[in-house]
């Protein structure tokens, strides 16, 4: 298979939309294509103009023997890893779970998911 433009094109790529609360508007980007980013005052716009510079990025990507990646697949991902930590972390846990009347699991998967949403970061990068 010819990994051209109209290939990439087909990709379906991680959309990312942030509101910009102080100016108006969203920022719109494809996070696994660093750099490739648009803003607009309506989602609708915003989505088109995301399309457009997406086709600019890859196009002057392959024009510069640039690599491109590919979207991440969350199949590639079992959902589980193994952590190790302190002892009085773990107390800490354990404690705070039981006192919630939830499972630690479950306390931890919340409590990463809040860290992860409140430290989110754009990095970008221009292609060639």
């Amino acid at each position: 298979m010819i990994k051209d433009l109209s290939y990439y094109m087909e990709l379906s790529y991680r959309i990312e939309i942030i509101e910009d609360k102080e100016e108006g508007g969203y920022a719109f980007s494809y996070p696994e294509l660093p750099g490739c980013i648009t803003s607009a005052d309506t989602i609708e716009k915003g989505l088109e103009m995301l399309r457009d510079a997406k086709e600019s990025w890859l196009a002057l990507c392959i024009e510069d023997n640039y690599p491109i990646p590919e979207p991440i697949d969350i199949d590639n991902y079992s959902g589980q890893f193994k952590l190790r930590i302190p002892k009085s972390l773990h107390r800490t846990l354990a404690y705070r779970s039981k006192q919630e009347g939830v499972s630690m699991n479950q306390l931890c998967v919340y409590l990463l998911a809040e860290g992860v949403s409140a430290n989110s970061v754009n990095k970008s990068s221009e292609c060639g």
